[in-house]
């Protein structure tokens, strides 16, 4: 609900005497339950993946102080990058590296598919020969924890994909529409349809539901005091407004329309642009997704009226 002075006392008076607009009470849907959990524990994994990423690269940075920012790989944790972290101790080995050599190595372990591997040689020299130098003992001690943290990486890229079959599996017997949309998988659908349950506790009103997935910035206002800039709102169901911008990440790449409405959003915002427009595109997307889901129909592309 919208927050103001008048409404606040409202609300609580409404609320001490008639109860009026309380939470829906549980009602546990076994049905929608496995999916659920599979579709959570995938959320899980990676959230996790992230965080280990992101512990990665700090350790990558006291190896290679420029690593990450000179960004001689575009994929910090590709096939030829994790070869650069695993075989080379110190950065110091690949400085003494004959240019010609590097340049070699680098295009065997790319398996010959760098565009130019002078330029990511180049690039990852550079970096060695800026690199702050660690004591003997320490170095070695860094180069261990990223090994170990690359093998953490391999291990919950495996269990995700693991998962993703088994999501898809459990998806198989439940009718639905929205893997007709472009850019939405099994995955994403499991992952709003176990959220979700049965429409008919949202009485089928898509503001409902994403009010429900937390995908609204709540107005903030307390006297004369009008916020400008307002977070978005905290409450809700994170697992569903996860899927949903998800859902909209992809989509937009692959829906026209989509695309169209996340530019214009993007280029309307002074800050926050990707997550604002990402946000309002999971939104646009969610009265959608109620529809087909209502409907049981297809996907079908808007056709642009011609002149």
């Amino acid at each position: 609900m919208k927050k103001t002075d008048p409404k606040d006392a409202t609300v609580i008076a409404e609320r001490l005497r008639f109860g009026k607009e309380l939470p829906r009470a549980f009602d546990m849907d076994e049905h929608y339950l496995p999916l659920r959990s599979l579709t959570r524990y995938r959320h899980h994994l990676v959230r996790e993946l992230v965080r280990v990423k992101s512990y990665t690269a700090s350790q990558v940075y006291l190896k290679a102080t420029d690593y990450s920012h000179e960004q001689p790989f575009s994929n910090l944790f590709g096939a030829t990058s994790q070869a650069v972290l695993l075989e080379f101790a110190t950065m110091d080995e690949i400085a003494a590296m004959p240019f010609e050599d590097l340049v070699e190595w680098l295009d065997v372990k790319g398996k010959r598919r760098f565009a130019h591997p002078e330029e990511n040689a180049r690039k990852l020299q550079q970096v060695a020969e800026h690199a702050y130098r660690l004591p003997e003992k320490w170095a070695s001690v860094i180069n261990d924890i990223i090994a170990l943290n690359l093998r953490h990486i391999t291990l919950l890229k495996d269990l995700i994909r693991r998962t993703d079959a088994t999501i898809t599996a459990q998806m198989e017997p439940i009718p639905q529409t929205l893997e007709t949309i472009p850019g939405i998988g099994p995955v994403f659908a499991a992952g709003i349809i176990a959220e979700l349950g049965d429409l008919a506790r949202f009485d089928y009103n898509e503001a409902q539901v994403a009010s429900y997935a937390g995908l609204k910035w709540p107005r903030s206002q307390s006297g004369d005091l009008q916020a400008q800039d307002t977070p978005l709102a905290r409450s809700g169901n994170r697992f569903l407004r996860y899927y949903l911008c998800e859902a909209a990440q992809t989509v937009r790449l692959h829906a026209p329309e989509y695309k169209a409405y996340y530019q214009r959003k993007y280029h309307e915002a002074r800050k926050h642009q990707h997550k604002r427009a990402i946000v309002l595109t999971a939104r646009k997307l969610t009265r959608f997704v109620v529809r087909l889901l209502t409907t049981n129909e297809p996907y079908r592309l808007r056709q642009t009226p011609s002149d």
